[in-house]
């Protein structure tokens, strides 16, 4: 894992210490207080998803097919707001049953900023350090929230940081996590807004996924042309990058869709 991230993931150097050091840490503790919580944010296309299912790749045979890793949508699984009751009810037999049957499952939230507010909260009893929950061990449990919310935070103050001619390994985690934490907690949007699981500090590990530069971009594509068996072109790269939208609008700094759209793009050039 920590090779393939080293490798494939391209531009984000406090996901790979804080990946790392948490799945680390989680796994060579044989009694575990708690499950491991991690909370992904980050603009769209700069590998939060990407981490989450190399995560499971490594993790479990099968990935994210296999019967022990269960994947969450809010728009799939929880589209209407007046079902929430229902929704919290489906939740917690869900989590409580697939942890009866493996401890070791991992479960994926994905767009928590899409969740409906106190949705969420009906899992707090797996999250925290307790012994039991309902009868069952779930302490091996691994839970991954997947959020855009903060990347507008994380955005500008990578902008700052190239302003002040710093480089992206210059920021810290310090750096980032109050900002997140406040933009998560205090949008009444969220999924996490005013939620328990953040008052109680039951998230581990909040990892920030940085916007990515044209150069991360360039490798992004490399990566992907090796990937499909493809040649890589010079001449092809630079021009699968020239159709990448950046931003700010003057000085075209970061990819506005990181390296979403890369491998659709490709196919225009071959």
């Amino acid at each position: 894992l920590e090779c393939d991230l080293a490798t494939n993931l391209v531009g984000q150097p406090l996901v790979r210490q804080q990946v790392m050091k948490g799945v680390r840490e989680f796994l060579e503790n044989r009694n575990p207080v708690k499950p491991l919580v991690m909370s992904f944010h980050g603009s769209t296309g700069t590998g939060k998803t990407y981490v989450s299912s190399m995560l499971v790749r490594y993790l479990f045979r099968g990935g994210l097919l296999s019967p022990y890793v269960h994947r969450f949508s809010p728009i799939v699984h929880f589209p209407h707001a007046e079902q929430i009751e229902q929704y919290k009810e489906s939740l917690k037999h869900w989590i409580q049953g697939n942890l009866t049957n493996c401890g070791r499952s991992a479960f994926l939230f994905e767009e928590m900023d899409k969740m409906h507010p106190g949705l969420i909260d009906v899992i707090m009893p797996f999250l925290g350090p307790s012994w039991v929950v309902y009868g069952t061990n779930y302490r091996k449990a691994i839970f991954i929230f997947i959020s855009n919310a903060g990347e507008e935070q994380i955005n500008k103050m990578m902008l700052d940081l190239w302003h002040a001619r710093k480089d992206r390994e210059e920021i810290s985690l310090q750096d980032l996590e109050p900002a997140i934490s406040k933009a998560v907690f205090e949008n009444p949007q969220s999924g996490f807004w005013k939620s328990g699981i953040l008052n109680s500090h039951l998230i581990d590990f909040v990892v920030p996924f940085l916007p990515l530069k044209r150069h991360h971009v360039k490798q992004c594509i490399i990566n992907d042309l090796v990937q499909q068996g493809l040649e890589v072109r010079p001449g092809v790269v630079e021009e699968v990058a020239d159709s990448v939208p950046y931003f700010p609008e003057e000085e075209k700094i970061f990819s506005s869709t990181g390296c979403k759209t890369v491998a659709s793009l490709i196919s225009f050039f071959f």
